[in-house]
């Protein structure tokens, strides 16, 4: 298994934008959105971990929310070889490969990640490299020169590198005990002595460094954009359920167990989560695969009184199943009492879990009827909802 670490959690500073580059706009999207979506393409890497500041945290998971090989979204630390680090820790089970890869890299080529995963496989450590072709010059100052350097061992070093799982972990122990801090990953390795091998790069491979580099990176993409992405069908399906207030049931919303004021649930074949009931329909909306009463009759005693967490974990697998990857919820509750809101934080993550979702790609909001119809009189509660889900 080959997981990739997406290393977003530099500032940037030459790029000369208040903002991370990597949210940068090129060709309709991020920059990191290219990165992730040329990773994501390449058949040989598994799994993805993205590592960015706590101040970028929520626009990062955001943009990576759409992207199924995305495991998780850490936290980076104060140089670029803690964010690494936090990112080892944050690897899928399974890891035998890592892939370091710049974020600021929107260009990477299928063919050279493949080569140079191809070659860590059988040398344990590998990285792109290219010929450095300008003269290079040494100076003390940045005025004048004092001698000019034999660039024939000289390399212009890019990313993924990638290194078996276990040899980059001891490298970074080992520098790490030591106090060393080095210039890209392949110099920990190094350190322990230990070859990296040099594979072919890519000029097209760039780095964004200054605001300059996205035009070039404009026009190559423009010529890429095709063969690279295969651009995924969206589409959007609504949910609508409502179920009566009575007596002696238990009231269950978003998977969570509520009190009513006046010890009412909500009636039903189910545990009648309206919530649930509305996320579901809109996600079999969304996928044409017809309406939970079609999947979960109320007339098939399996499903009395069941959870609504569980049909919700099966119209997930089913609505996978038909090609389809939710990407986001948005649910609307409306009910007179309890108050909602203290409860929805807890919804949004046990709604994600059951989905294999993050909480970031599910919204809840709670309002009252102002005392009208149904729900203003309390005779039930009633949900919408939309879903959003993309072709796998």
């Amino acid at each position: 298994m080959v997981t990739a670490i997406v290393a977003a959690a530099g500032k940037g500073r030459r790029f000369g934008a208040p903002e991370n580059k990597v949210f940068a706009r090129l060709a309709g999207h991020s920059v990191l959105y290219w990165t992730l979506t040329g990773l994501s393409a390449c058949a040989a890497i598994d799994a993805l971990v993205l590592v960015t500041s706590t101040d970028d945290l929520e626009q990062v998971s955001q943009i990576a929310a759409p992207f199924p090989k995305v495991h998780a979204v850490c936290e980076g630390g104060a140089e670029r070889s803690d964010s690494v680090w936090n990112a080892l820790q944050a690897l899928p089970d399974g890891t035998e490969f890592v892939a370091v890869h710049d974020a600021a890299r929107p260009l990477v080529s299928q063919e050279l990640l493949t080569a140079v995963i191809e070659a860590a496989r059988e040398h344990a450590a590998a990285l792109p490299a290219t010929p450095v072709s300008d003269t290079l010059k040494r100076s003390t100052d940045g005025r004048q020169t004092l001698e000019t350097v034999d660039r024939r061992t000289l390399y212009g070093v890019q990313t993924p590198q990638v290194f078996s799982r276990e040899l980059l972990l001891r490298a970074y122990r080992e520098a790490q005990a030591a106090g060393y801090l080095g210039t890209d990953d392949a110099s920990y390795v190094e350190r322990l002595g230990h070859p990296v091998f040099l594979v072919p790069g890519e000029r097209t491979n760039l780095k964004i460094t200054v605001a300059e580099d996205l035009l070039v990176a404009e026009a190559l993409l423009s010529n890429r954009i095709a063969p690279i992405v295969a651009v995924p069908e969206v589409r959007t399906g609504f949910g609508y359920d409502v179920h009566r207030l009575v007596p002696g049931r238990d009231l269950v919303l978003g998977g969570v167990p509520l009190q009513h004021p006046e010890g009412l649930g909500l009636d039903g074949h189910s545990d009648a989560d309206v919530l649930l009931h509305a996320i579901a329909d809109a996600l079999l909306g969304a996928a044409a695969l017809g309406d939970i009463g079609e999947h979960f009759p109320n007339t098939d005693e399996r499903y009395r009184g069941i959870s609504s967490l569980v049909l919700l974990r099966v119209v997930g697998e089913r609505v996978r199943e038909a090609g389809w990857e939710p990407v986001n919820l948005d649910a609307m509750l409306i009910a007179e009492r309890p108050k909602i809101r203290p409860h929805v934080d807890t919804m949004r993550v046990t709604i994600a879990e059951a989905l294999g979702l993050t909480a970031q790609q599910v919204s809840i909001k709670a309002t009252t009827n102002e005392l009208l119809g149904f729900e203003g009189r309390e005779e039930g509660i009633a949900a919408h909802a939309v879903a959003t889900v993309r072709s796998r």
